[in-house]
């Protein structure tokens, strides 16, 4: 569930990231690339996982873990 809503996010959440960049005069491949520190593979997938450990650790919380009575 994490890898999906993280993944789903991923395209609208960078488009806003865009828009918003452009306004204050940055680029999002500064900001994806941690100001070029990173390639922009390594820096999407860092920016993925930065992402993916919020959602789960909501997925964990919100995971009914004790057992259904049938």
């Amino acid at each position: 569930m994490a890898t999906i809503v993280t993944t789903l996010f991923w395209v609208p959440l960078a488009a806003v990231l865009a828009g918003v960049l452009f306004l204050v005069g940055s680029s999002l491949l500064a900001l994806v690339t941690f100001g070029g520190a990173l390639n922009a593979f390594l820096g999407a997938a860092a920016w993925w996982l930065i992402g993916f450990l919020p959602a789960l650790g909501y997925a964990a919380y919100v995971m009914p873990w004790e057992g259904r009575e049938p």
